[in-house]
């Protein structure tokens, strides 16, 4: 019988930088999102989290409390999800998962003022849209046109 591997979310570290600067990702899912060395520099209100499992990274994404979330929402507590990426070498081992299940605890943790998640993703996603009614997003109904496509506005109470 195998350990199940403990899966945390964390604020980005720089000694995770040269593991993150090594994500690649398959043409059909880069596409649909940046790759952490893309997003080395952020500005105020951008938080760079990272999903690791044994102190390695395996995923990314960036949470946003800046102007930019009012392109999703009316709420002024929510905050925005972007960036969203496994590296491919840890794909499919659940990792995406286990990460976004920690979210809601993590954020009401460590932002206490937030009280909604939005997130974008693209209508041809299908992937992801999967991954984000898993763990316990819903579709609001709301639709944007992004550089590839309609996306679909979700959200996450929190």
């Amino acid at each position: 019988m195998h350990k199940t591997k403990q899966v945390e979310l964390t604020f980005y570290k720089d000694e995770y930088s040269k593991a993150l600067r090594r994500f690649v990702l398959p043409p059909e899912q880069g596409q649909f999102t940046a790759l952490p060395k893309e997003i080395e520099n952020v500005i105020d209100g951008q938080h760079r989290m990272i999903i690791v499992t044994n102190d390695e990274p395996v995923g990314f994404f960036l949470l946003h409390n800046t102007k930019r979330v009012q392109e999703y929402t009316d709420n002024p507590n929510a905050m925005l999800l972007t960036a969203f990426s496994i590296n491919q070498i840890h794909q499919g081992k659940g990792y995406a998962k286990k990460g976004m299940r920690k979210l809601k605890n993590f954020v009401h943790t460590k932002f206490e003022n937030c009280n909604e998640i939005v997130l974008a993703v693209n209508y041809k996603n299908s992937a992801a849209q999967q991954l984000y009614k898993k763990v316990g997003f819903v579709d609001t109904g709301k639709r944007k046109i992004g550089k590839i496509g309609e996306q679909i506005i979700m959200n996450l109470k929190i």
